[in-house]
């Protein structure tokens, strides 16, 4: 099940309304501000303010219990109720709607209390917070994933599994990307109960199940590393696994053996192990190339000479576009080793690899993870060369998944919104294809 979030205006829902083909105004949700339930006859109106607009009081239509009312027929209603355990859909007539990208609400509800004096029981609370409009995907052309990762410290807390499908169902992007042992009760066997309850969720939203993040812990046992079958058989437990969950492609994060990233010198012995496995599953193995290692690099190349040496069809790579990053990413910086500004660590370095390192790799890429920071509150992303990328993408005519991978500050709430400012700042940038 899906759990409200605790700032009373929901990140959830947010969106222009549009009829007949036009956009004829906005909606946003609201949990109930009051400690209890009560009936929808004792609402006594909502204010509306946006971007400092007020919104005529009459205007505002709610949804409770799947029923549009306007606010004289809330008032005369004998059979409707908000609970709290449901959320007010506020409908705002405004033509054209709101523009993409971030906005202030305000909003004053009113109810009557009955158990107050008549001259006190009109009540109201007032709620102020933010949404953001994210326009429909283009026709054609790029397909938008969330990863899991984004709500790291959110899920299992704020949200639930079925949370994450909501949030990415309600942003209009279809794929869904998760972490195996970040993601799985039970790892590595979640059981015939949650298998069955995943794909209910997966047919519920309408996602498409993309990528399944592994891991080859080379050092997993003290005093010695993998040998290349011990790391063959942990790779192929997930191959097995994503196939299962209706994964097309797994990522192997191998141990690494230097700061650039070098992967363990077992990782070729247990890819060619796997291969044939992964073929007949029909899953892409698609090794990560991340900060701080360059596309034009011997990691890199070593991948590419792998996948010609083979001519594998289930073999390619995944790129993390930190790798793009035009500004350095700070706030990690102590965690790394240090906590002097002018000496940022090497992940943290932005490597500002060419576009044109991008479309040489793109015929061997699988997938891209849309990792980034931060946006502002202008759609701005501050470290990630957003204007760049997409055209460069469509411009080659990549129509792979992209996934967003939100890695900035984990305040409650914060991927959520962060995710939501991505999606619009991205579909704002494609042109779309037909």
């Amino acid at each position: 099940m899906t759990v409200l979030e605790f700032p009373i205006i929901q990140g959830r829902g947010f969106r222009n309304v549009v009829e007949d083909g036009r956009v004829t105004g906005f909606s946003f949700r609201l949990r109930n501000p009051n400690y209890r339930g009560g009936p929808a006859s004792m609402l006594d109106g909502i204010e509306v303010v946006v971007d400092g607009e007020r919104i005529p009081d009459h205007l505002p239509l709610w949804m409770l219990q799947g029923r549009t009312f306007t606010l004289d027929e809330l008032r005369a209603s004998t059979d409707v109720r908000w609970q709290l355990d449901e959320p007010a859909t506020i409908t705002v007539p405004k033509p054209g709607g709101l523009s993409v990208g971030v906005h202030r609400l305000e909003a004053t509800v009113y109810l009557r209390r009955s158990y107050f004096p008549p001259p006190i029981a009109r009540s109201e609370f007032a709620i102020a917070g933010s949404g953001v409009i994210v326009p429909p995907v283009p026709d054609g052309g790029l397909r938008y994933c969330v990863s899991t990762y984004s709500y790291t410290g959110d899920v299992y807390t704020s949200m639930t599994l079925e949370d994450v499908f909501a949030d990415i169902a309600d942003l209009g992007a279809t794929g869904i990307e998760i972490l195996g042992e970040g993601n799985l009760p039970g790892y590595p066997s979640p059981g015939a109960a949650w298998i069955d309850s995943w794909h209910g969720l997966v047919a519920e939203y309408g996602l498409t199940p993309t990528n399944f993040g592994s891991w080859v812990d080379t050092t997993r046992f003290s005093g010695r590393d993998l040998t290349a079958e011990e790391g063959a058989e942990q790779l192929q437990q997930d191959l097995r696994l994503a196939k299962e969950l209706g994964f097309t492609s797994v990522r192997p994060k191998f141990g690494v053996v230097s700061w650039d990233l070098d992967p363990h010198p077992i990782w070729e012995r247990v890819v060619e192990r796997s291969l044939d496995l992964a073929a007949d599953l029909d899953v892409v193995i698609c090794p990560e190339i991340h900060s701080p290692t360059p596309i034009e690099h011997p990691v890199t190349q070593g991948y590419v000479d792998f996948i010609g040496k083979t001519g594998t069809e289930h073999f390619k790579l995944l790129i993390d576009t930190g790798i793009f990053q035009t500004a350095a990413v700070r706030e990690a910086a102590e965690s790394l080793g240090t906590d002097d500004e002018d000496d940022i660590p090497a992940p943290l370095r932005p490597l500002r690899v060419p576009m044109s390192d991008l479309v040489e790799i793109l015929p061997h890429t699988h997938f891209i993870q849309a990792k980034f920071f931060e946006i502002d509150d202008s759609l701005r992303d501050l470290h990630v060369p957003w204007g760049e990328i997409v055209p460069t993408l469509e411009d080659a005519g990549w129509s792979g998944w992209l996934s967003s991978e939100y890695e900035g500050r984990r305040e409650p709430y914060r991927g959520r919104d962060q995710v939501r400012r991505q999606h619009a700042l991205l579909r704002s940038l494609q042109r779309g294809r037909g």
